[in-house]
Parts: C-alpha cells; structure tokens; sequence
C-alpha cells in the first residue's frame, strides 16, 4: 500500500513533466512556424527557380504552383534542394565566373528557408502573403514572343517523327529548306518540339554557303554545317546581345538532330525553329558564330577503359579578340564534370567555369551576363577538360564492363562545349578591358 500509493506522486510528475515539455515544444515550433510558411517564404522560391519545369505540361514530374501541389512532396523537395540536385545548376559555385543572366540555382539563405520549413510541418501560412502567380505562357506558345513582342519572323518545322511506346533511343535528322531569298540577320532562335515527353533534346544546324574567310567556327560539326542552337532540357534557345547576330543567308537549309526516347506510349512529335530577324537591310556591327567546341578532337581521340575514370582535353585557339556569351557542356551518361579554361598568350590560366556534377538528363545552357562574358585577345586558346566515369560507382551507367568511344547513342558518349562567340576587333577589345577596369575601380 504504501508503495503503490508512492508511486503515484511519481507518476503525476512524470506526466506533469511530459505535458511542460509538450508545451514548451509546442510553443518553440510555434514560434518556428511564424517564422518560414509557404505563402510568404517558399512560394517564391518556386516561382523563380522551379516552376518553369514543374507546371502543368511541362517536364517536371509533379506541378509546384500551390499549397495543395507542393504539400505532398514537401520531404522530397528538401532533400533535392539541400543536396542541389534541384533546380538544376551544376556549376561549382567556388570558381569561375558566377554572374549569369539565367541563374536559378538557389543561395545558401533559400536552402535553409526550404529545409526550415519543411523541418517544422511544412505549414501554409496565410494565404494572403501568397505572391501574385506567374502567368506562365501555355507549352505550345513561343516563349520569346514576349520578348521580342511579336510572333517568329520564319517558322521551319521538321518532318513529323513517330517514336514508339517501348524501344531503343532514335535519332531523326531531317533536313529542311529555310525558304529564304535573301540574307537576314538573326536576333533570336527558340526549338519547340511539339512532343516534349519523348524528345531528349535537339541540335539544330544551319547549313549553307560560306564565303572565304569566314572563321573556322562556321562550319566546325563534320557533315552537318553552322551549330546554330538547342533544344533540351534547360535550354530553348537564344538571344543576340545588342548589336550581333547570326546570319542566314538566302538558300540556306535546316539541319535537325532529334533525339527521341521511348514513354512507354506511341507519340508523335515534329520540332520547330523559330526566328526572330533583325529588320530588313539592317547589319549588326558582329556576327556571332556557333561552336561545338572540342568536337574534332573528341571524336578522334574519346576512349574510355571498362571500369576507369578518365580525363580528355581538348584545345580550341582564337585567332581573333573574342568575347564568349555562353557555356553549356555536353556529353553522354558517363560524363562525370567538364571545365573551360583561358590560356592567355602570356601563359596565364584563367578557369572560366567548372561543371562539377554533370547530369545527361539536364543540359543546362550557362548564359553571361553583358559584364561577366569573358572577352580574350587573339592567340588566347580554350581549354576544355573532360571527366567520364566509367566504373560501378557511377550509378547511371548502364553497363562498366564496356569499352566506350564517341558515338551518338546515349550508351556512346562524346564531350564538346556549345559556345556561341562574338569575334572583336582589336580596338573594340581594348575598349571594352578598359570599360571593365575602369567600372571596378569606381566600384
């Protein structure tokens, strides 16, 4: 008797206890729920950085445009963004140029806000600190068509491809006549496939006629002519700074490269180009030339041991002053990290950027802002270095025991880096140097 009536103190204690600290835990996620909600501090998050992909008819796998889209996958969406894996940027943060005019990647501050809000229940908050929703256009709408404040000045749309609902990867290369009669200045290129399920990505040449002394970079892709842009996922196509374009002359032809993949339903896709045109009788003072850059070299020398991590290198010299607009690597499912390198004629090297986690099923195309695109003086040569992963631990590959050259199959693989470059002339190449070291020093 006595110690059943002792222990009942003790048992009120305990739950006396338990309750304060139910209460004191109450009262701390309380105070964190106030301080991180969807509607006011992840809503835009989403907006920015991942609803361009993950909304109704596009490539996303699940719409993140409301509370009640967003609520289920809340856990998987703080382990995609704490790891980066999502949105997708894969550029080593820690060198390099960092300033790009379609950066998406989050900050360090945007990680924690999703991985705190997820951590104290993912609540909603009030809807009224919701930020107006984004009137993103429908996915058969050119998306430059705002931009530019017009529909394409020319459509060319490829013949229509039927990919099957199960089956190897194809490739369909029609080629098609542009139409044109005269030469005309680009300012604009968007690729639309009307299929985007099946359709990985696709590489659109410019085929025709070069005249004597065009650079070498006008025709650089073997038997398929000018790289003239992309479509995959994270690109759609290109915008000329002020004052360059590229130049499509009269008679000229377009050169498609789909690559499709199988969803396991019979689909039917056919890919459009779509391009804006400086005004008629209009000459941008520079033409922007399209490279692969490294693609000859790869080509010939790509070799890949079964189970091996390998390194490849690639030299592409400038003959002129050049300004680089964009980065965007490309190389197959073992591709592992490519970076671009400057080496100045004076022997100084300059990394420009770093791919560090290279993912085949993001091509992510890295645009310069006007201020950060690299300008270089003639002689300087770009180096690219390739890494391709080719053992067990690289969980993509499909088969570590294979011996692996270039080849267009996705189980082939290749490297090169699409870069659009603006040539300079001298003079203009020292003016711009001296416009960027005299905008640091007012700094």
């Amino acid at each position: 008797m006595t110690q059943t009536m002792g222990r009942r103190p003790a048992r009120l204690a305990l739950s006396a206890a338990a309750f304060a600290l139910a209460a004191g835990a109450a009262a701390t996620a309380g105070a964190q729920t106030a301080d991180v909600t969807f509607s006011r501090d992840v809503a835009p998050i989403l907006q920015r950085s991942c609803q361009g992909c993950h909304r109704a008819g596009q490539m996303g796998p699940m719409a993140l445009t409301s509370y009640e889209e967003v609520r289920p996958w809340a856990r998987a969406i703080r382990t995609k963004v704490v790891e980066r894996s999502m949105p997708p940027w894969h550029l080593d943060k820690t060198v390099g140029i960092q300033q790009f005019e379609n950066d998406i990647s989050l900050s360090d501050a945007e990680i924690d806000t999703v991985a705190r809000w997820v951590d104290v229940g993912a609540p909603r908050g009030n809807p009224a600190d919701l930020p107006p929703p984004v009137d993103w256009p429908d996915g058969d709408v050119w998306h430059l068509a705002e931009r530019f404040d017009r529909e394409p000045d020319l459509v060319i749309a490829s013949e229509p491809w039927t990919q099957s609902a199960e089956g190897q990867d194809q490739w369909w290369q029609p080629i098609m006549e542009t139409g044109l009669t005269e030469d005309r200045w680009v300012s604009g290129i968007e690729v639309r496939p009307s299929e985007r399920r099946i359709t990985h990505h696709s590489v659109v040449y410019l085929q025709q006629e070069e005249q004597p002394g065009d650079h070498e970079a006008v025709v650089d892709v073997p038997g398929r002519g000018t790289y003239l842009t992309e479509f995959a996922v994270g690109k759609i196509g290109d915008v000329f700074r002020e004052n360059t374009g590229k130049l499509m002359k009269a008679g000229s032809r377009i050169a498609f490269d789909n690559h499709y993949h199988s969803v396991g339903e019979e689909l039917v896709d056919s890919t459009a180009v779509g391009v804006w045109f400086h005004p008629k009788g209009y000459v941008p003072k520079y033409r922007v030339h399209g490279g692969a850059l490294g693609v000859r070299q790869a080509m010939d020398t790509l070799d890949i041991p079964p189970g091996k991590v390998t390194v490849h290198h690639a030299y592409v010299p400038l003959a002129l002053p050049a300004r680089l607009e964009n980065y965007q690597p490309h190389m197959h499912i073992r591709g592992k990290a490519m970076s671009m390198e400057a080496i100045y004629p004076n022997g100084r090297v300059e990394m420009l950027n770093h791919v560090a986690n290279f993912d085949f099923n993001w091509h992510v195309n890295y645009v310069y802002t006007d201020d950060s695109a690299p300008v270089l003086p003639a002689g300087t040569v770009i180096k690219l270095t390739a890494w391709h992963d080719n053992t067990e631990a690289n969980r993509a590959n499909p088969d570590h025991t294979q011996w692996v050259g270039w080849g267009q199959r996705s189980y082939d693989d290749m490297y090169h880096a699409h870069v659009n470059i603006t040539y300079l002339t001298d003079e203009d190449y020292e003016q711009i140097i001296a416009d960027r070291r005299a905008s640091r020093t007012d700094d």
